[in-house]
């Protein structure tokens, strides 16, 4: 206890606060590089003759790897710690990014965004790990919600910021800019990410003694969150990926306007997700479903009302509210993993819950895609009202509360 003794409680929240900070900003150009993808695709389909289908590939095929990377990720974190893993993975994707505007046809296209999915890929269970060897366990929920609501503000800002540079410089140089900006951020993570704060003040009491990882990775209750996150996750996947199309091609408003009204519903989740890891660790800590189920089913019954708005500015209204719903349950979905798991394996635990996530990610854009070209956007709008009600089912069925993680010892 000696260090930890030595330690005030300003400079645990500095160093949180600190930590936090900067893992946001890593967050936000992680989201933009992606987002950025969906809002060139009616371009890049343009002067590559693509259908909708091989569009939604472009996003599949980065899913898939960057989903294949989870659980590495995570065990190159636990191994080798996280700050060096995170200043790679930045490194990594930013090249990627560059090279996409050197693409001269799909095939390359998808190798190129193959590799930019392991660039990528190694970054969460890094900044999970990060986050978790410099926060307490009783504040980490609210940590990790203002940590993760940097996805959506990242999402909302990418249409904001690539739709004037779509227009301005092509979607070639939009890439080149865009990776420009990852090196600068990945230089001040380098710089300003502080030291872990001591064990007696990052682990949980009750999982002090880590358990191995080879049960971290068996652990029935990690599975089950991982299943969640697939079923919600569904969601943000498919409104990143199509709602620009659907707003250009379907309701026929400007690329400017496209890129402002897709912007709001994720700026408004920013700061509902924030807000839902607050009130997450305050109240509904122990009793995750009560928080979860009903906002799921709220969820799905505003998407319910989206589809059914004859305008595109009624289309966003309800967009908006079903993200805004959405955002709160994100941390009654991933709050009991990320406060019950040890920072010791939290980086391959978090890695295996994100593989649920990121399954998402790589079936829902060439799901919908397909819908799209086989039936019509109703049709693949309508996919994510029954997977975010499958989302409260499983819902039904996570742990609740940090002592129903066991990890039993493998022989």
């Amino acid at each position: 206890m000696g260090l930890a003794t030595q330690i005030t409680p300003s400079d645990v929240r500095r160093t949180a606060t600190l930590t936090v900070g900067l893992l946001m900003g890593v967050w936000v150009v992680d989201y933009v590089d992606r987002v950025m993808m969906a809002v060139a695709l009616p371009f890049i389909g343009q002067e590559f003759t693509l259908t909708k289908t091989e569009q939604g590939w472009l996003i599949t095929v980065f899913s898939l790897v960057y989903l294949l990377c989870q659980i590495p990720g995570g065990l190159l974190a636990d191994r080798f710690g996280s700050r060096r893993l995170l200043v790679v993975s930045l490194a990594l994707w930013s090249v990627f990014t560059a090279l996409t505007g050197l693409a001269w046809g799909l095939a390359v296209l998808l190798v190129i965004r193959a590799l930019f999915g392991v660039g990528q890929g190694l970054f969460p269970g890094a900044s999970f790990k990060a986050m978790a060897e410099r926060t307490t366990p009783e504040r980490r929920a609210t940590a990790a919600g203002a940590m993760l609501a940097s996805n959506q503000l990242g999402a909302g800002l990418a249409p904001l910021v690539v739709a004037p540079l779509l227009l301005a410089v092509g979607w070639r140089h939009t890439f080149w800019v865009t990776a420009a900006a990852g090196v600068l951020v990945g230089l001040l993570l380098w710089a300003l990410l502080p030291k872990p704060l001591p064990v007696e003040l990052s682990e949980p009491v009750q999982v002090r003694q880590a358990p191995p990882l080879s049960s971290v990775l068996k652990a029935p209750a990690v599975w089950k969150f991982a299943a969640l996150f697939c079923a919600t996750n569904m969601l943000g996947y498919g409104m990143i990926t199509w709602v620009p199309s659907y707003l250009l091609e379907v309701k026929g408003i400007s690329l400017l306007k496209t890129g402002v009204f897709s912007a709001v519903p994720s700026l408004v989740m920013t700061v509902t997700t924030i807000l839902g890891g607050y009130l997450f660790d305050r109240y509904f800590s122990g009793r995750a479903r009560l928080y979860v189920i009903p906002l799921l089913l709220c969820t799905a019954a505003l998407l319910g009302l989206m589809l059914m708005a004859d305008s595109a500015e009624g289309f966003t209204l309800f967009q908006t509210l079903a993200l805004a719903v959405a955002g709160l349950s994100t941390m009654g979905i991933l709050g009991m993993p990320v406060r019950a798991l040890p920072p010791a394996v939290i980086g391959s635990g978090m890695g295996v819950v994100n593989v649920g996530g990121q399954i998402a990610g790589v079936i829902t854009p060439v799901l919908m895609g397909w819908l799209v070209d086989r039936f019509s956007y109703t049709a693949a709008f309508g996919l994510l009202i029954g997977t975010t009600v499958l989302g409260a089912l499983i819902a039904v069925v996570v742990p609740q509360r940090a002592e129903q993680f066991t990890f039993k010892e493998v022989s």
